[in-house]
């Protein structure tokens, strides 16, 4: 087989950049924020409180806000919402710089920084990269690979020694990435929206959206994967900082290093991801990553030191990476242009509206009996989750969906295809 060299358009560049200023904030303040929380309170639950926030605009609005992107240019989209969240985060900053931080500020921050997340992650990557296979994988591991550098390698270490530096720091330093990645995306170019629809009630193709991806076995299991794992991963991340303080030994600078560990596996994954697909198959390599993040949880639950610790955040970071390339270039391959919006919209509520489960789960679990439970429930949880999308998302299903999303035409022709002339969905 003769190695595939065509080439990613110019904008995908300046997409590149964008995202890994951005990744580069949101690992600052990945870092910053828990370590601010700690020195508000050490509450459990309400550290959980600003965890869940941030989810809860998914909850609220996640399937209507697909269908206004769907709506919307989603160039202009993107770069707006950046923007917001450039000046929103002026407001925490300003409040620590004067003293005046408080957990219902950083839960209020935290919700409108998700309402801007959740208008900004949409399709605008396939229709750059004109929904070629092939394409979306390569871009995807490099968007995914520049994200965990960025916001797990060198945003935490960062985040943690600006916060020394003072407690607005590392804010306006994410403010700063944010504004920057407006700028980029704003140049990019811009791209044809889909055919429009019927004209339809807001509810009604929000509603077509969410059933579109329910009704297709292979969708339900990509998208019922980050649901369970959010709830597994966010329990774990609202008390990691209090276990690894209490259990590990480590201090603020170790925290940062230690979530390093996590995204150095994550890179890793990333990187051979597509090795990973092509060698045992998209479903096969998405059942074994997921199996290995649940292993690796139970090892982090029974990490007595933190270089085990680390080690088993490197697995686990290892299996996300590998999961967060392969899963996305899949669905956006097969998912018809003028439902993106609304299918991506869908899958991530529902795996961010999962994630608040997740949070007070840590904090109750932790609360009520021991640091380590949220620990050992998320890896039953993932080891669980594994074992019942396994067969929702394995090779014949993919294969399947990949052959009738692209016909005769090329991949360009999903791009006009309709939801109906789907060949044989497979139906709950």
């Amino acid at each position: 087989m003769t190695p595939d060299v065509r080439k990613s358009p110019p904008g995908f560049g300046r997409l590149w950049t964008a995202q890994t200023v951005s990744s580069l904030g949101d690992g600052v303040s990945h870092a910053a924020l828990p370590l601010l929380a700690l020195t508000l309170t050490r509450d459990p639950m309400a550290l959980a409180v600003v965890t869940a926030a941030g989810t809860l605009p998914w909850l609220l609005f996640g399937v209507l806000g697909g269908a206004l992107v769907d709506r919307w240019d989603r160039r202009r989209t993107m770069w707006v919402m950046d923007a917001a969240r450039a000046v929103l985060l002026a407001i925490p900053a300003a409040a620590a710089a004067l003293d005046g931080l408080s957990i219902p500020l950083l839960a209020a921050v935290a919700f409108l920084l998700g309402l801007g997340g959740l208008f900004f992650d949409t399709a605008y990557l396939p229709d750059l990269l004109g929904r070629d296979p092939a394409l979306l994988e390569r871009a995807n591991s490099r968007l995914r690979g520049a994200q965990t550098a960025m916001s797990g390698f060198a945003g935490p270490p960062a985040g943690s020694a600006l916060l020394a530096l003072g407690r607005a720091v590392p804010l306006l330093a994410d403010a700063v990435s944010f504004a920057l990645s407006a700028l980029l995306v704003r140049s990019l170019p811009a791209m044809p929206r889909p055919i429009p629809e019927v004209r339809e009630s807001l509810l009604r193709q929000a509603r077509a959206g969410a059933s579109y991806v329910f009704r297709d076995r292979l969708l339900l299991g990509l998208a019922l994967r980050p649901a369970v794992g959010n709830i597994a991963f966010v329990a774990v991340e609202t008390v990691l900082a209090l276990f690894a303080h209490d259990r590990l030994g480590i201090d603020t600078y170790g925290f940062g290093l230690l979530l390093t560990a996590e995204a150095t596996g994550g890179l890793l994954g990333a990187g051979i991801a597509s090795h990973l697909g092509r060698r045992l198959g998209t479903g096969t390599a998405l059942t074994c990553t997921a199996a290995i993040e649940g292993l690796a949880v139970l090892g982090l639950a029974a990490a007595s030191n933190p270089y085990v610790a680390g080690l088993t955040l490197a697995v686990c970071g290892a299996g996300m990476g590998a999961t967060m390339v392969l899963g996305p270039s899949l669905r956006q391959t097969i998912v018809p242009a003028h439902l993106m919006g609304r299918v991506t919209s869908t899958s991530r509520m529902l795996a961010m509206c999962a994630a608040p489960t997740g949070a007070f789960l840590g904090g109750w679990l932790a609360t009520a009996y021991d640091i380590r439970t949220p620990l050992y429930a998320a890896a039953v949880l993932l080891l669980a989750m594994t074992a019942v999308t396994a067969s929702m998302t394995d090779n014949r299903r993919v294969e399947a969906a990949l052959r009738a999303a692209t016909p005769a035409g090329g991949p360009e022709h999903t791009a006009s295809k309709d939801p109906a002339q789907k060949s044989a969905p497979d139906v709950l």
